[in-house]
């Protein structure tokens, strides 16, 4: 985005342009992994999880707020705005990569800035276990990060496509809404998409790609039926196929991506899903306990998550053809053993994970027992991993 659009907040303030990069920079310093502009308020920042504002800082006008939200689009069509009342976008500016979402509440036009990675982190830097760049090697299938808002999903999938990227000679197209992380080809050939800007919706993108010559695509999200339908055709036709979903497990993660099909299809979506999907990641961030480089001083940087340094605990479901077997026939509730008892394949529960982050002094038995869904499984782990260093 050109950062040259002369735009002003009002007529006695300075140029919106040189008043939202300046926000820019001051959320880059503060090592803020959010920014908000509310009409009313001074600039929010979100510092290490928590908001903080700066009392000296004078309360923007609602005329500031759309004036900022005015240069942020500037380029964009405003349909989303204008038909839904919020509107997704991204700019890259002073080396450093920004999402942004401009939305109509009480008293105008409100912005939230989230700061990117400013490069592409590896799995363990990121906390996750390096044994998922298997996944960038498989050739078709469908493979799910899944977790709530914020907690690193696209981060997760840009660390995988830049190991495809620097691995594989493959044409990659990813369909975004937006565009979040910039991969330059390397090995492969990486052709990126946004809604909005270069094609109409996820659906219309995903049936072109198809005639696009694709060994991998990448769906920002998959939260509608046309989507989820042309994503598994995509597996079954022999393509690999990365996507998001929002859900707090990987059995939740599959019944989210069946239930929006009607009741009749369903039973046939489930053993058309458990023949393709590969893996699910569902993954969620926690404050970390202590200094942010670990208890063990390391200072790995296991969990750091743009600017704020959080945990990650993660749930791995590989789809083994026990795993197959159980989504085809809808038996949800026996998943979560057969993940338990699938750690030789590379799975485990997020009561495992969270039982390790608790037992190296990662975070705290307080933020993983608020973390989870099963508080007394998560203690018998905690209990059963701490026990188990005290032998070794």
């Amino acid at each position: 985005m050109d950062v040259t659009a002369d735009r002003r907040f009002d007529a006695d303030a300075p140029r919106a342009a040189d008043a939202v990069c300046a926000l820019l920079a001051e959320c880059v310093r503060r090592g803020a992994s959010d920014l908000h502009l509310k009409p009313g308020l001074a600039p929010v920042f979100r510092v290490g999880g928590e908001l903080v504002r700066d009392p000296s800082a004078p309360a923007l006008s609602s005329d500031a707020c759309a004036a900022a939200a005015d240069w942020l689009l500037e380029g964009c069509a405003r349909g989303p705005l204008d038909s839904g009342g919020a509107q997704d976008g991204a700019l890259s500016w002073a080396g450093a990569r920004f999402r942004f979402n401009v939305y109509r509440c009480m008293g105008g036009l409100s912005v939230a800035v989230r700061l990117l990675e400013d490069r592409f982190r590896t799995l363990a830097e990121l906390g996750l276990p390096e044994s998922l760049y298997s996944l960038c090697d498989i050739r078709d299938g469908i493979v799910v990060v899944a977790g709530p808002t914020g907690s690193g999903k696209s981060t997760t999938l840009a660390a995988l496509i830049d190991r495809i990227n620097s691995t594989r000679a493959a044409h990659v197209i990813t369909i975004e809404d937006p565009v979040e992380y910039v991969h330059a080809p390397a090995r492969s050939v990486v052709n990126q998409r946004q809604v909005g800007s270069h094609t109409a919706s996820f659906p219309d993108a995903m049936v072109a790609s198809l005639r696009e010559d694709p060994d991998v695509i990448l769906v920002g999200e998959s939260r509608d039926l046309d989507t989820i339908r042309t994503a598994i055709r995509a597996a079954e036709t022999g393509h690999l196929v990365f996507t998001t979903v929002h859900a707090g497990d990987t059995v939740g993660a599959v019944e989210r991506l069946v239930s929006v099909f009607p009741a009749d299809e369903q039973a046939g979506i489930r053993r058309q899903l458990s023949l393709v999907l590969r893996a699910i990641v569902a993954q969620q961030l926690l404050p970390r306990d202590g200094p942010a480089g670990g208890s063990d001083g390391s200072g790995s940087g296991e969990g750091c998550v743009g600017s704020a340094r959080q945990a990650v605990a993660c749930e791995i479901l590989i789809g083994t053809p026990a795993v197959a077997n159980l989504v085809a026939s809808g038996r949800s509730a026996q998943v979560y053993a057969a993940i338990e008892g699938g750690a030789r394949a590379g799975m485990q529960t997020m009561e495992q994970d969270l039982a390790r982050l608790v037992a190296r002094r990662i975070v705290s038995e307080a933020a993983a027992v608020h973390a989870t869904r099963h508080p007394e499984i998560l203690k018998d782990r905690v209990a059963a991993v701490r026990s188990a260093g005290a032998r070794t």
